[in-house]
């Protein structure tokens, strides 16, 4: 059995670097489709319209490899798994460029869904299992990773085309990066379960609080992608922007995201999780009360959004940091976090596309002030769902 001092003092680290990198990988190659779209829509003769089908496709796996995978980090050692993971996602990133019917592409995309899935659930429970209670300012780093390979991806293909003259390079050069991650990630020991994931009160005994997180995933990750999906569409529609200028705004969006979770790494070390998650939720419910007063204003559209990004930056991390403070994390319980921000990251946006042009662009802000305000009651919730536990434990103790 694997001592688990020796563990402590050897593989945390490296692991943690392991954990840091793939995330870079992955958020490269989740924002990697955005750019690259025209050019996939001329690959196989279709339309945007039709192209755009692609990203349901790939939330769909994204779904299904955060279910399965959450039940396999709860049975087979986690690295493993992770190199799989890693290992189906370059091959569908290199065979993407190479497809040339709509519904092929499609299958591709399920199936990078499926490995990104496996690995966004893999590193954040593997990552609590290695750090436990101390979990917070490495979970912010994690997610900060994360957010600087969204960051990048975009200028790392525009390089990439701008040299070869085709998108197929991008895709090819971004398989071949995960490769070396996996082999090293299959070399690392992995880290112990924090639970025994066949005693019942890893999941049956918290299902209330279990359920109050992924609603509180469900609705910030609906608030998230809707805010960096449709600010572009938004600032033009109204006249406050140019199409160049929207598309910088977008970056700032992005931009300060990641500035928000790079900040929130040392922050996390000494605030709560808690205190956190109201600053954050009311920042955000500030930022777009804002910007729905004064929506006539570029200033504040500026303003409003780098707040936005701030704001909700370390709302995703910062939840998982709580949620290990009060129920026991297995890969089972990860899984369904993932599932209900995947799901939430699906249907807010939708519904917004649908109501866009029927009501008017000030739909969006509307609809994201109103999912903020319900996150806010569900935090409500949790803390008084966590005060509950808490009370629970300390009679337990004392009987």
């Amino acid at each position: 059995m694997r001592n688990p001092n020796i563990y402590d003092r050897v593989g945390r680290i490296p692991n943690t670097v392991a954990y840091y990198i793939a995330f870079v990988a992955l958020g490269l190659v989740m924002s990697s489709l955005g750019p690259t779209l025209p050019e996939l829509a001329r690959q196989t003769q279709t339309q945007l319209s039709q192209i755009s089908f692609l990203f349901v496709a790939r939330s769909l796996g994204y779904l299904a490899g955060s279910f399965a995978g959450g039940r396999l980090y709860d049975r087979v050692c986690g690295h493993p798994v992770m190199a799989v993971a890693l290992v189906m996602m370059a091959i569908a990133m290199a065979v993407i460029p190479l497809t040339p019917a709509l519904w092929l592409l499609g299958i591709m995309f399920v199936c990078l869904g499926v490995a990104a899935g496996a690995l966004d659930v893999g590193g954040n429970t593997l990552l609590i299992w290695a750090y436990r209670g101390r979990v917070g300012p490495f979970m912010n780093g994690l997610h900060f990773f994360f957010g600087l390979g969204s960051l990048l991806s975009p200028i790392v293909i525009a390089w990439i085309v701008l040299i070869s003259g085709e998108i197929s390079w991008a895709y090819w050069i971004l398989a071949l990066l995960a490769f070396p991650i996996a082999l090293w990630m299959i070399r690392l020991p992995s880290p112990a379960r924090q639970v025994d994931p066949g005693e019942p009160s890893a999941l049956t005994d918290n299902r209330v609080m279990v359920a109050l997180i992924v609603l509180l995933l469900f609705f910030y990750a609906g608030a998230e992608i809707s805010f960096g999906g449709w600010i572009f569409t938004y600032s033009v529609t109204l006249g406050l922007t140019s199409k160049t200028v929207a598309a910088y705004l977008t970056s700032a969006f992005w931009g300060s995201f990641t500035l928000g979770r790079l900040l929130a790494i040392p922050i996390g070390t000494r605030v709560k999780p808690t205190t956190m998650l109201l600053g954050a939720l009311v920042g955000g419910l500030g930022s777009i009360s804002i910007l729905l007063m004064w929506s006539s204003s570029s200033t504040v559209l500026w303003l409003g959004t780098v707040g936005v990004g701030l704001s909700m930056a370390t709302i995703f991390p910062t939840t998982l940091s709580l949620a290990q403070r009060q129920i026991p994390i297995t890969g089972r319980v990860t899984g369904w976090f993932f599932i209900g921000a995947s799901a939430g990251g699906m249907f807010l946006p939708w519904l917004i596309g649908q109501l866009f042009e029927f009501i008017g662009s000030q739909v969006m802000m509307s609809a994201i002030l109103l999912d903020l305000s319900i996150a806010m009651v569900v935090l409500v919730l949790i803390l008084r769902c966590s005060g509950s536990l808490d009370r629970k434990r300390h009679e337990e103790q004392c009987e």
